[in-house]
This record gives C-alpha cells, structure tokens and sequence, in this order.
C-alpha cells in the first residue's frame, strides 16, 4: 500500500522514488566488486614497480656512459696538464740565472734535477 520508500539496488543502478534508475557511485560499486577492485589496485601498483625498475635500469646504464666519459676526459686533461708543465720547465731551463725554474720546480712539487 505504500510505495517504495527505500531505493533498491538492481545490477549497477539504484532505482529511487520516481521510478528513475540512477547510476551506483564509485564507493558503492567498489564495494559490490571488491575483488576485482583489489586485483586492479595490486596490478596496477606491480606495473608501476616494474616502470620504475626499467626506468632505474637506464638511468645505472646512462651513470655508467658518464663515468667512462669523465674518466676519459680526467686523463686528457692529466696529460695536457702535464705537458704544459713540461714545456714550462723546458722554458725555465733556458733562462740564464735558473730562479724561475727553480720557483716552478717548488710549485709543481718536484726535486731539482
């Protein structure tokens, strides 16, 4: 005799007082479903650690190129330092009185030879 005062729920829908059907929310259709709801949640965090370690993967590989790149141009710049070091002493050497040789011998650290 009365008329449904309470909604029903009917597959994904809640019928409410008109007759009208209108759609569950989010909250309410993740808990009808919620295995399939924690099965999405647990794939869906599996392939983000698994982006993460490919990204992680690259970035080593890319670390790796750089050291071998800087290790390359610390021992260009070794050897340039060093010739430049030597073409100094070569040209301190000529001069008459040897007090710059001398005073480039100390600041490069070496013994007089």
């Amino acid at each position: 005799m009365s008329s449904s005062a309470q909604p029903s729920t009917n597959g994904g829908s809640v019928q409410n007082f008109g007759g009208r059907r209108k759609p569950l929310g989010f909250m309410a259709n993740a808990m009808k479903r919620k295995q399939s709801f924690i099965q999405f949640f647990a794939m869906t965090g599996i392939l983000l650690l698994s982006v993460r370690s490919v990204g992680q993967k690259y970035r080593i590989h890319n670390l790796t190129e750089d050291t071998v790149a800087l290790k390359e141009e610390q021992e260009g710049l070794i050897s340039r330092m060093n010739n430049i070091k030597q073409s100094l002493l070569a040209a301190a050497a000529l001069e008459p009185t040897g007090a710059f040789a001398a005073k480039l011998r100390l600041l490069f650290g070496e013994e007089s030879k």
